[in-house]
């Protein structure tokens, strides 16, 4: 954990925590979900806070394991992207945007469905009142922030190749996207959106994408799609630890080259051989300085790591 990055870091933490105060609550006949997960905006339950703190909130345990572990793997690169601040106000405009597109959502199917006529349903053979059954209608998870971080990831690292489980095949990042949407959007159809918020997900994923356009248009490269993005960094953003390494590396590995003597070869096709390894050893150190840059040292392979350190000892 002392390796994440902050902001990453603590939502894990909360996220976690707020599960246990659920389980512990629950004991005692009190329903987190109930008073803070996102009811809709006709019932009597609506509160705008919900907005926020449904984001905190889970269905079970395998609902919080899901999205923490997509929090942690694709949350990590970028807040080292974005920067904390940044990466922060990314995260929640994400969720509360999730919420609105579920808000909507249900606004479409009270509408459709003639709600506003009927005073009373029958629910399981009970009949209710139709606040009651409104609210019923409650959204809880970090899912739709999560969604619209997975967005993130593929837009800013769309070649990164994401290794699937099933079936076990690398994929680039911005086609797992791409698919994920594409899933989400049938499934929301298809389902009618079911006991899954669907509309959410695809809403973070929504307000993701305009938000990461406002910033490339105001602040960052221009263009569209997944072009350019790779190479963006936002504006003003002090120098990482992983830029501050890789600077420090390539200036050892100069220092080295230029401290050794010159080789000396008996004829000029043994000299092309050697300076065309010499470039292809150099652009692979490039790449493995790049990786660590982007992802952490820990993510190199094992003959990544013995390739960077028999150079640092040549």
């Amino acid at each position: 954990m002392n390796q994440l990055p902050p902001i990453t870091k603590n939502l894990l933490i909360i996220n976690v925590l707020v599960y246990l105060a659920q389980l512990v609550f629950e004991r005692y006949g009190v329903d987190l979900a109930n008073l803070l997960g996102l009811h809709f905006v006709l019932a009597s339950d609506f509160k705008i806070w919900q907005l926020v703190t449904y984001m905190f909130l889970h269905g079970g345990f395998f609902h919080l394991f899901f999205n923490m572990f997509s929090l942690w793997m694709f949350g990590r690169i970028i807040e080292q992207v974005f920067g904390p601040k940044r990466f922060l106000l990314f995260y929640f405009v994400c969720g509360i945007g999730a919420g609105l597109m579920q808000e909507l959502f249900q606004f479409g199917q009270y509408g459709v469905e003639g709600l506003a006529a009927y005073e009373f349903v029958n629910l399981d053979g009970f009949r209710i009142t139709m606040d009651e059954y409104l609210n019923m209608w409650t959204t809880i998870g970090a899912s739709g922030a999560c969604y619209g971080v997975l967005l993130a990831f593929g837009m800013t690292f769309p070649n990164e190749r994401i290794m699937l489980l099933i079936p076990p095949i690398p994929l680039k990042a911005k086609y797992f996207v791409i698919g994920y949407a594409a899933i989400e959007l049938f499934a929301a159809f298809g389902s009618g959106g079911g006991n899954i918020a669907h509309f959410a997900h695809l809403g973070g994923m929504l307000f993701g994408w305009l938000l990461i356009l406002y910033w490339r248009h105001h602040q960052g490269p221009r263009g569209g799609g997944f072009t350019g993005w790779e190479n963006y960094q936002p504006p003003r953003r002090k120098k990482s630890h992983f830029e501050d390494f890789r600077l420090r590396m390539k200036g050892f590995f100069s220092r080295l080259r230029t401290s050794q003597p010159t080789r000396k070869f008996k004829d000029r096709t043994a000299d092309y051989d050697y300076n065309a390894r010499k470039k292809a050893r150099e652009e692979r150190i490039d790449h493995i300085l790049d990786k660590v840059k982007r992802s952490g040292y820990d993510s190199l392979t094992a003959q990544e790591k013995k390739d960077l350190f028999d150079y640092s000892n040549k």
